[in-house]
C-alpha cells in the first residue's frame, strides 16, 4: 500500500471507481508533469446524480458534501490514470463551478468541500490556487462541478551501466509513464522504475 492509500485508510475513505466520462472526452490527459482533470460532477457509486441549484433545492451543507463526492470522483480519475496517488507532488489549480440562483454569493464556502478533501488527503500539498464561481446550470441539473490540474512526480528508468552516458539512447517519458500506469495496475512489478 501506498502513504496516500494509508492515508485514505486513516479517514474511512473507499475511492469509487472512476467515472465514465459523459461525452466525447476524456478524464484526464498528462503533459510533462501535469495531469489536466476534466470537469467531474456528483456521481453517485450506484449511477445516479447529487441533484438540484443551490440554495433552495440543495441546501449550502449538502452541496459542501457535494463537492466532496465530487473530490472523491477526482481522485478515483486520478489515481486510474496516473496509478499510484503518491505520484501526487501538488494540485496546482481548481476551478469549483456551483449551480447557483442570481442572488446566491456562498460559493467559495460550497467549493470548501473539495478543497477541505484535498488537504486531508494530501496536507499543504493540497492546497490549490482556485476559483469558486457560479452557473446558471450544470450538466444533468448537478449542484457541483470541479475540474483541476495536478503536477506528478516525474518516472525515471535505471539503465544498465553500460548504456549510461550513450547520448543516442533516450527514455520516452511518456511511453515510461504509460508503461508504469500498466505496471501499477497489474500484479507484475516494474522493477526498473522508481519516483524520483
Amino acid at each position: 500500500m501506498s502513504a496516500i492509500d494509508d492515508r485514505l485508510a486513516e479517514l474511512s475513505i473507499e475511492l469509487p471507481d472512476p467515472p465514465a466520462p459523459l461525452g466525447n472526452y476524456v478524464g484526464a490527459h498528462t503533459v510533462g508533469n501535469l495531469v489536466y482533470l476534466s470537469g467531474h460532477g456528483t456521481n453517485r457509486p450506484d449511477g445516479s446524480f447529487i441533484v438540484g441549484k443551490v440554495p433552495t433545492v440543495c441546501s449550502e451543507e449538502e452541496a459542501y458534501q457535494a463537492a466532496r463526492l465530487v473530490g472523491l470522483n477526482l481522485l478515483a480519475t486520478l489515481k486510474n490514470h496516473i496509478g499510484d496517488l503518491d505520484r501526487v507532488q501538488r494540485v496546482i489549480k481548481v476551478l469549483g463551478m456551483v449551480n447557483a440562483e442570481p442572488d446566491f454569493g456562498n460559493h467559495p464556502s460550497i467549493i470548501n468541500g473539495f478543497s477541505d478533501l484535498m488537504v486531508e488527503v494530501f496536507g499543504d500539498a493540497g492546497r490549490a490556487a482556485r476559483s469558486a464561481v457560479g452557473m446558471s446550470s450544470l450538466p444533468m441539473n448537478i449542484p457541483v462541478e470541479v475540474e483541476m490540474i495536478v503536477e506528478i512526480r516525474r518516472v525515471k528508468a535505471y539503465l544498465p551501466r553500460f548504456l549510461v552516458g550513450r547520448p543516442r539512447h533516450r527514455v520516452d517519458q511518456a511511453a515510461l509513464d504509460r508503461q508504469l500506469a500498466v505496471a501499477a495496475s497489474s500484479s507484475c512489478s516494474a522493477s526498473v522504475m522508481t519516483t524520483l
